[in-house]
C-alpha cells in the first residue's frame, strides 16, 4: 500500500471533518442514499460496516462501521463527506432530492453509486436531472482512484457476475473534480457484505474491500 497517500489523509482529516461536521466526534462514516422509488436502497447492511473496518486497518482513521442511512433530501446528508447509493433499479429522485444532491455535490461531497444489476437506466436518467449539463464518463484506467492505495490497472474489479459483461467505471466532474463515482458491471459492495450473503471467495471480497479503500481514500483527499 502507498503510506504517503494514508499520510495525506490524515493531514486532511482536519480539513474534511471541518467541511462535513460528522455525526459525531471526528469518527469517519459512510451514509447509505434512502432514494424515492420503489429500488431496494437498503440491501447488504453489511457492506459499509465491514468496508469501514478494512478502512480503519489499512489508514489507522478513527471510523464508526455502522450501517447508516439519510434520505436524499434530508439536510443531513452534508453531515457525510461520502455518500452510497445501491439498489436494482426503481430509482426515482423528486424535485426536492434533486435539488439537495445538486448541492451536496457542488458544495464538496462524494456520491459512489453501485449498480447491483438493473440500476443503470434509472441511475442515468434520474442523475441527468441532477446535473443536466453533464454526462456519465467513462475514466481510464489511468485516472489515480485505480492506484491511490491499491494498484487496480485493469479499473474495477468483476466481484458479481451480472450480463458477462466488462466492469467500467464512470464519473461525472464539477469543476474539474470528481463529485460521482460509479461502477457498471462491477458491484465491489457485494464482496463487501458478510461472506455468506453472496459465497464470493476470500480473493475476490479481498479485492472488493481494497477496491473500496481506493474510493474512500479518493474522495476524502479530492
Amino acid at each position: 500500500m502507498r503510506y504517503s497517500h494514508v499520510l495525506c489523509v490524515l493531514m486532511l482529516w482536519s480539513l474534511t471533518t471541518t467541511a462535513f461536521a460528522q455525526a459525531s466526534g471526528s469518527e469517519f462514516r459512510i451514509a447509505r442514499v434512502k432514494y424515492s422509488g420503489s429500488g431496494d436502497w437498503y440491501n447488504d447492511p453489511s457492506a459499509e460496516v465491514n468496508l469501514l473496518k478494512f478502512f480503519q486497518q489499512y489508514t489507522a482513521l478513527p471510523v464508526t462501521p455502522t450501517f447508516e442511512y439519510v434520505d436524499l433530501k434530508s439536510e443531513n446528508i452534508f453531515l457525510y463527506p461520502v455518500l452510497f447509493l445501491t439498489g436494482h433499479g426503481g430509482v426515482k429522485f423528486t424535485d426536492a432530492e434533486v435539488r439537495n444532491l445538486r448541492a451536496y455535490l457542488q458544495n464538496g461531497g462524494f456520491l459512489y453509486i453501485d449498480d447491483d444489476y438493473g440500476l443503470d437506466k434509472d441511475i442515468r436518467r434520474e442523475m441527468k436531472k441532477v446535473f443536466p449539463d453533464r454526462d456519465f464518463v467513462e475514466l481510464p484506467f489511468s485516472h489515480p482512484i485505480y492506484s491511490i492505495a491499491f494498484p487496480f490497472p485493469q479499473g474495477p474489479p468483476k466481484i458479481h457476475e451480472h450480463d458477462g459483461k466488462p466492469p467500467q467505471g464512470f464519473g461525472i466532474f464539477y469543476d474539474g473534480r470528481l463529485c460521482v463515482y460509479y461502477t457498471y458491471e462491477s458491484n465491489p459492495s457485494d464482496g463487501w457484505a458478510d461472506p455468506e450473503v453472496h459465497g464470493n471467495p476470500p480473493d475476490r471480497r479481498e479485492a472488493a474491500l481494497k477496491f473500496g479503500v481506493n474510493i474512500l481514500l479518493w474522495a476524502l483527499t479530492h
